[in-house]
């Protein structure tokens, strides 16, 4: 088989660490290989020797909670984060979310699949343009659902998106605003997730990490392509961009985050490409274009 994404000459050396250390914090999030159900995940991660995946709550549903819940403990493969709950402004890209009932359920699932981490979206721009009411609807959202998250021991992740996702998906852009909204409960309610694909513009990243501190429960990476081919569907795999990803792998690592690392891509041309070659290439990759 001919080699589907190069490795690039910039990526860098591995540092002397064995390919079990270089994979040991690597997590495949499932909407890296689409294609797969989450049991085909679940068995190509243990497969390729990686002990921990990304889940999407519409692939656990498609074959139950139970049942995804048997083949991770089949497997010894261990759920980093659950994706996604939130859209507190009832504001969601395909308008289907159902506000609070859909953000329990999803709480539930996670519990359920033995995972402690819950991403939210916070929503998007509702109908009237009305940003800060949005912003303050997030806020009472978060206000009405940590009580329940926190009786079945689910942390709620707040993952600021791109500020290109404003409208549909998130009016919660930067870490410094989702830190805001996380100050007010412990860091064991509502902690921070970092996507290298939505913060590394960010002027003020540094010290959003370092601020964001023993609240980092979640990270997630990816890199960007030039030129973008898609606002949404466009992430390049680690290497083929232009993102700092050593450099800020670095600086969450420096706030005591020592949890798994996914590999989280939205990209046409990965997900049409044989998923067992996509774990290789993150694999080949994950040492020299990510770990600090």
């Amino acid at each position: 088989m001919t080699e589907t994404f190069p490795l690039p000459e910039r990526a860098g050396a591995t540092d002397g660490l064995s390919p079990a250390a270089a994979t040991e914090r690597l997590s495949i999030n499932q909407i890296t290989v689409k294609s797969w159900t989450f049991e085909e995940t679940v068995r190509g991660c243990a497969r390729h020797g990686i002990g921990h995946v990304g889940a999407w709550l519409d692939s656990v549903a498609e074959i139950g909670v139970d049942k995804a819940a048997g083949v991770l403990a089949d497997h010894g493969v261990s759920v980093s984060s659950v994706c996604r709950a939130g859209f507190f402004t009832g504001n969601s890209p395909d308008r289907s979310w159902a506000g609070r009932a859909d953000n329990e359920r999803a709480i539930d699932m996670t519990a359920r699949l033995g995972a402690d981490v819950l991403y939210l979206v916070c929503g998007g721009v509702a109908d009237n343009r009305d940003l800060p009411a949005a912003r303050a609807a997030v806020r009472d959202g978060l206000v009405e659902l940590v009580p329940y998250a926190a009786e079945r021991g689910v942390r709620l992740a707040l993952e600021p998106l791109h500020p290109m996702m404003c409208a549909e998906r998130s009016v919660i852009v930067t870490l410094d605003q989702a830190v805001e909204l996380a100050e007010p409960f412990g860091p064991d309610e509502v902690g921070i997730a970092i996507d290298t694909y939505n913060v590394w513009w960010d002027p003020r990243l540094a010290e959003g990490i370092e601020r964001a501190g023993d609240r980092i429960i979640g990270y997630q990476v990816c890199d960007w392509l030039v030129p973008q081919p898609h606002p949404v569907f466009g992430r390049g795999l680690p290497g083929e961009g232009v993102i700092d990803l050593r450099g800020i792998t670095r600086a969450v690592d420096a706030t005591g985050y020592d949890g798994p690392i996914e590999v989280e891509i939205f990209n046409e041309n990965v997900w049409s490409s044989p998923p067992d070659e996509v774990i290789r290439v993150i694999k080949e990759r994950f040492t020299a274009s990510v770990l600090g």
